[in-house]
């Protein structure tokens, strides 16, 4: 702990974000640098408290205490080496996650809790600027050869470890580009990727293999995958998305999520001139009000939409932690990300019944209910208010109610995988599915959730699998299939 007093000297500040006026007008991040100064001050915040609760909830296990403190001691070198012991791309975590690290403070018991994020992407973009990350080859060469399907955070975390552990690793994709939802379901405005190319450049450095346009089950199969690799690791995430079985569903101007950001995305990639599937001058209904609704929204917002509207079917938090998620849980609270800040209605405890036709196929709104959240024996259901039924205009509407497992794809198929009730291929405590030979690893194995999950989940699959080819494994294994239930 650098100085024993300054969780009582600083406050908690955070970087300032671009004006609205002039960041809805491009595609950077959103936010103005943070100055060195402030940020080692931001680090002073870290308490001896002798427990620190932020690295058990991390799911990565980061050593949170460690290089806060030698962020304030000005030991930046030390500090990234500290960092990437536990975690592959802190600049991914550093601008995605949500933080559930911070939630667990202690400071935060009774204040605001340590900008952890802030300064953990610090440390790497710093890192980055002096030339510190650099490929990391193998020493050695194994002889053993490795197929991970999927090139998200979960496929990449895998690759990279069991190329640096001796093996030869070959990354197939099935789109045009490496990355998964990083490359296609993020908005550049919230992680501009260039910051993913240059990982992408070190781990093809480091010896993994890409395979792109390549889909396991069409273009290869998995009985050929199977004979030239002697482990497969899947890792192709939860893609299936929720829908919403109501009238009118069939109408066109009705996506889901995932069919209108990954064009937005390809217009910054140079793909596209304009987006097949736009926002300008549409009246447009986000329906889900997580954080794909709200990249959806900020997308919305630079395409030029004349209104938003984003739907939520739960309650609204309370502003501060609710008493249901005590300190260190991760708190059930209001929270506003930076595309709301820039415009649109939020509206909670609302329900869409049906889309409405405008005479040629195409939708021109909705009706909706207000709903009353009714828990009853553990289970949750959401029942109509009568009277509250409200007409909204939209000939845009946006899908994004959150996914509901693995894709049941040639792939699965081929290969005979069991799937889990909730839709995700089953594993035992050694990310083993009933294949012989493959592994399952993030969202597909896991079911939607975090890529701080998804970074720690194909750090420890590819632990399991080192130790399967070779016997034992040097790879750290942060955490195990089991752990979902204490997290």
């Amino acid at each position: 702990m650098g100085d024993p007093v300054g969780f009582l000297k600083y406050g908690r500040v955070m970087p300032t974000r671009r004006p609205i006026e002039v960041r809805i007008h491009d595609w950077h991040e959103v936010y103005d640098d943070f100055p060195p100064e402030a940020l080692q001050q931001q680090a002073a915040r870290c308490m001896d408290c002798g427990i620190p609760f932020c690295s058990d909830g991390c799911p990565l296990g980061n050593l949170v205490p460690d290089w806060n403190d030698l962020a304030y001691r000005d030991s930046w070198r030390a500090a990234i080496d500290r960092l990437h012991a536990t975690n592959n791309f802190p600049e991914f975590t550093g601008r995605l996650c949500p933080a559930p690290c911070e939630a667990s403070c202690v400071l935060g018991i009774n204040v605001d809790a340590v900008t952890i994020k802030q300064i953990e992407l610090e440390i790497i973009d710093r890192a980055w600027d002096e030339g510190w990350v650099v490929p990391v080859p193998p020493v050695v060469a194994t002889g053993k050869s490795v197929a991970v399907v999927g090139s998200g955070p979960a496929g990449l975390a895998a690759g990279q470890q069991l190329t640096r552990a001796g093996h030869s690793v070959t990354v197939f994709e099935r789109d045009d580009r490496a990355g998964g939802l990083l490359r296609y379901g993020i908005p550049e405005f919230k992680m501009e990727k260039r910051f993913l190319d240059r990982r992408l450049a070190q781990l093809e450095a480091e010896g993994t293999v890409f395979r792109l346009n390549t889909e396991i089950g069409i273009d290869v199969t998995a009985a050929e995958l199977t004979s030239a690799f002697d482990a497969v690791i899947l890792a192709g995430g939860a893609t299936v998305a929720r829908d919403l079985d109501i009238a009118g569903r069939h109408l066109s101007g009705i996506h889901q999520a995932m069919e209108y950001l990954p064009l937005a995305n390809r217009v910054q990639e140079g793909d596209f001139a304009e987006p097949p599937i736009s926002a300008a001058g549409k009246h447009v209904v986000i329906i889900g009000g997580g954080d794909t609704g709200a990249d959806c929204l900020g997308t919305a917002h630079r395409q030029g939409a004349a209104s938003v509207h984003q739907f939520e079917i739960l309650p609204r938090p309370p502003n501060e932690r609710d008493a249901s998620t005590p300190w260190p849980t991760w708190p059930l609270q209001y929270r506003v990300s930076s595309a709301h800040e820039e415009g649109g209605d939020r509206h909670f405890a609302i329900s869409t019944v049906r889309f409405i036709d405008d005479g040629t196929g195409g939708v021109a709104g909705l009706d909706t209910s207000g709903v009353e959240q009714v828990i009853e024996n553990g289970r949750m259901t959401f029942e109509p208010i009568p009277g509250t039924g409200e007409h909204y205009p939209a000939d845009l509407v946006l899908l994004a109610m959150g996914f509901t497992g693995a894709e049941r794809s040639p792939m699965l198929e081929q290969f005979g995988v069991v799937l889990t009730d909730g839709g995700n291929v089953a594993r035992d405590k050694r990310w083993a599915t009933n294949v012989p030979n493959v592994f399952v690893a993030g969202d597909m194995g896991r079911g939607q959730s975090l890529i701080v999950w998804a970074i720690a989940e194909g750090r420890a699959a590819a632990a399991a699998v080192d130790a399967h080819l070779m016997g034992t494994t040097d790879l750290p294994t942060p955490v195990r299939p089991a752990d979902r239930a204490l997290r």
